[in-house]
């Protein structure tokens, strides 16, 4: 009787154990993974590691969340004819909601890559083997931000310099800037007039 229970059971055991012992792999491994890959593929070229850069990965998450939508095609992703990929006429405001500007971006590079199920070696294929293994090899990049959803997983590269940095900037700072300039000014000007008006009533 006892065994008969055992063996009902034994089906459950076994897929309780392979759950402990399999863990299932988060996005953020993945991705670690992907830049842990490019960097080994950069080392094989005597090249300085890409270091990870926290605002790249923000508009990598943002674009990657864009492209999630779209299948993989012969036209999509690494495949893409350069000059031909996807245009987004939110960009300023996927950069917005990262607090990114243009003027810190604009000489990164951005690689997205369609892959079914983003399978790990495929992953890295895509990069290392495709037209964006020019940007890999470049010694001008410095840093890079990883994100992934669905089957597309976008790498962004940084540089050390001002333009390709992806240094944040706080939201409104040269507009709160002059508002709050103006604002003391118009001020003082109602302040101004406030004493001119009291001395004409003494």
């Amino acid at each position: 009787m006892a065994s008969s229970s055992f063996s009902l059971l034994f089906p459950f055991f076994v897929f309780f154990l392979l759950c402990i012992t399999h863990p299932v792999i988060s996005d953020g491994d993945q991705e670690d993974a992907v830049l842990q890959g490019i960097n080994d593929y950069r080392k094989s070229l005597n090249l300085t590691a890409l270091t990870k850069n926290d605002n790249a990965h923000c508009l990598a998450e943002e674009l990657a969340d864009q492209f999630k939508d779209q299948p993989c095609t012969n036209a999509t992703g690494s495949n893409t004819v350069p000059g031909t990929e996807p245009q987004f006429p939110n960009y300023p405001s996927l950069l917005a909601k990262c607090n990114l500007n243009a003027s810190n971006t604009r000489d990164g590079a951005v690689m997205p890559a369609c892959v079914p199920h983003l399978d790990p070696s495929l992953v890295l294929t895509n990069f290392t083997r495709t037209q964006y293994s020019e940007n890999l090899n470049d010694t001008k990049y410095t840093g890079a931000g990883i994100g992934s959803d669905d089957n597309w997983i976008v790498v962004v590269l940084t540089t050390s310099t001002p333009e390709g940095s992806f240094v944040t900037y706080k939201a409104g700072s040269l507009n709160d800037n002059a508002a709050n300039s103006s604002d003391k000014n118009i001020g003082l000007i109602y302040l101004l007039l406030l004493l001119i008006g009291s001395l004409f009533l003494l």
